[in-house]
């Protein structure tokens, strides 16, 4: 059953989208639980006094809040009906609901109507009893776009609304709705159509209009639709008046602006064979026969997701929109296809649909992601870069390590060394007859302090060098004062209690004076800090880039690095981490 008006009669077109609206609950498809929930309500009596709907455009948020209107009015053919979930269709309330033009239901539209004016219109009106139906109705779509101030002053009437009145609420943006109003509704999700259920349709549909159609027609349609039977009646109707009656693939994609299907997958296999000429010539075909070239990436970007499927779940891709000599070509593909391939393939597709719909050519800009994309497939896998590497003629790890090194050896990434020539940078050699902080240890360190009495035990040790006393403002949460230390002064002498540092010019001039103060907190002891003209040697900072830069320098000199930089022309060595013997 289809709604029927006087306008059908009168021999003015219709559009499908109208025409087949849904009558009954029976009618409308693809959302089976929702209806069982309602009608299993209906017949036990448990109607809510609010309902919400929510769900994607064109599944059927207003059709259903209308059919629950006719549930709630019917009378039935002999006007003696009660409540039911098979409306007639027949009786006056439920004709004059079909054709929305009820006294008692009233349907608001909050785009157009968002202010709080609107909705006390609403509650000066409920409190009214309705004039002919048995329950006074209220369909408010979009009510996501309704102002704060409005949805506040409809709460009260929505919790405790008179008992001759229903609200009935359409979004789709639930998210934006207030709590306090979803938690005084029935919500229901309206789901997504799904393809091989909306194929059925429509093809029922076009078998009632005595039009025909090819399957493939029917496929493409179905797809453009993304589960919308609004969207996908609308294309229908479109795609009749384009073909004349009669609708071929062929007029359909050329209706949407598509590509082949069967062109699509030979294109993602040219730019995963990193084919460009060949890959440039199949899209420039397609766009000369007015593929559109946004439509074309998004085509790229759905099938390079179908093939990962298929990659991870062969039995994945397998469903009512692709044939069976799709199914064959994608599953052969994928098998040679890498995950990498295909991930990498995905991201310079999202990127590059963003760059088409920015770009004042898209033609262009789709082809410099063709060609990106061809390019990035003769990028080696994480597999295949392993073998390369292991193929180079690298020195045995073994004669690497065991080899004497002198100043000009190089240093290979396997060979070990100690932590201290990690932490210690290339600076002037400090007294020798001090122990310097790698080989002491805490004990020892312990060892050099005096015997302290009562609250005079110190929190730390005493710091034996200039690196030592940085790294205890670093630990004591100083930052400031560490990053001065580190960046901006240079060590003229230090010895446990005296130290004398340059100012390279951007200290604060109470850095002494914070220093002394912590350092007395800390260690218990009365420290002399002199910041003196005499220059020092290099400050920390400098000290450690210059050991940086000779890492980097000695490691650039590894057969193994140099066989990953040739693998990945342009790529820097970023920093180097050095391996400490285990003694294996």
């Amino acid at each position: 059953m289809t709604e029927q008006t006087g306008n059908e009669t009168s021999g003015e077109y219709r559009v499908l989208a109208r025409k087949y609206r849904p009558a009954t609950f029976e009618e409308l498809i693809g959302q089976g639980a929702m209806v069982r929930t309602l009608e299993n309500a209906i017949n036990t009596g448990r109607l809510a006094h609010a309902f919400i709907l929510t769900g994607v455009r064109g599944v059927g948020k207003t059709t259903t809040a209308r059919l629950i209107a006719k549930t709630l009015n019917c009378v039935g053919e002999d006007g003696q009906g009660d409540i039911t979930a098979t409306p007639c269709g027949k009786c006056d309330n439920c004709i004059a609901i079909a054709e929305s033009r009820h006294v008692d239901i009233m349907e608001m539209d909050a785009a157009s109507r968002t202010g709080v004016d609107d909705i006390r219109e609403i509650i000066d009106s409920v409190r009214y009893a309705p004039v002919s139906a048995r329950f006074k109705v209220y369909i408010i779509d979009e009510v996501h776009m309704l102002s704060k101030n409005a949805f506040n002053a409809l709460l009260k009437t929505l919790e405790e609304p008179p008992p001759h009145v229903k609200f009935i609420f359409a979004t789709t943006e639930i998210r934006k709705l207030p709590v306090t109003v979803l938690s005084r509704c029935q919500r229901f999700d309206l789901r997504r159509v799904d393809s091989e259920t909306l194929i059925k349709h429509l093809s029922k549909v076009t078998a009632q209009e005595g039009v025909k159609i090819d399957d493939q027609a029917l496929i493409m349609i179905a797809r453009a639709s993304e589960g919308s039977v609004r969207d996908g009646l609308s294309l229908l109707d479109q795609a009749i008046a384009h073909g004349g009656g009669d609708v071929s693939a062929e007029q359909v994609r050329d209706m949407l602006g598509l590509a082949d299907r069967a062109k699509i997958l030979d294109l993602i296999k040219a730019v995963m064979s990193g084919d460009a000429p060949q890959a440039l010539s199949i899209f420039a075909e397609q766009f000369s026969l007015g593929a559109d070239p946004a439509i074309i990436l998004k085509d790229l970007a759905e099938v390079t997701h179908w093939l990962t499927r298929l990659r991870v779940t062969p039995d994945a891709g397998s469903d009512k929109l692709t044939s069976e000599a799709e199914l064959s070509m994608g599953r052969d593909m994928a098998q040679g296809l890498q995950i990498p391939q295909l991930t990498r393939a995905w991201q310079i597709l999202l990127k590059g649909m963003d760059e088409v719909r920015v770009a004042a050519t898209p033609m262009e800009a789709a082809e410099m992601v063709l060609i990106r994309l061809c390019y990035a497939a003769d990028l080696p896998s994480p597999a295949e870069l392993v073998k390369k590497l292991e193929g180079a003629e690298l020195a045995p790890p073994a004669a690497i390590a065991t080899e004497p090194r002198t100043p000009n050896d190089t240093m290979p990434v396997e060979a070990p060394v100690s932590d201290a020539s990690q932490s210690a940078p290339q600076s002037a050699p400090e007294d020798p007859s001090q122990p310097t902080m790698a080989d002491t240890s805490s004990a020892q360190v312990l060892a050099l302090q005096p015997n302290y009495e009562g609250s005079d035990i110190p929190d730390e040790p005493m710091p034996i060098n200039f690196r030592g006393l940085v790294e205890m403002f670093e630990r004591k949460k100083e930052a400031i004062l560490a990053l001065n230390l580190t960046d901006n002064v240079e060590l003229v002498s230090f010895k446990p209690g005296v130290i004398e540092l340059h100012d390279v010019g951007r200290i604060p001039p109470d850095l002494a004076a914070r220093m002394r103060m912590c350092l007395q907190e800390w260690t218990a002891t009365d420290w002399q800090v002199a910041i003196v003209r005499e220059r020092g040697e290099a400050t920390l900072k400098s000290q450690e880039d210059a050991a940086t830069a000779a890492r980097h320098k000695e490691a650039a000199t590894d057969p193994l690095v140099q066989k990953t930089l040739e693998v990945f022309p342009g790529a820097k060595i970023i920093s180097v981490n050095e391996t400490k013997d285990t003694g294996a």
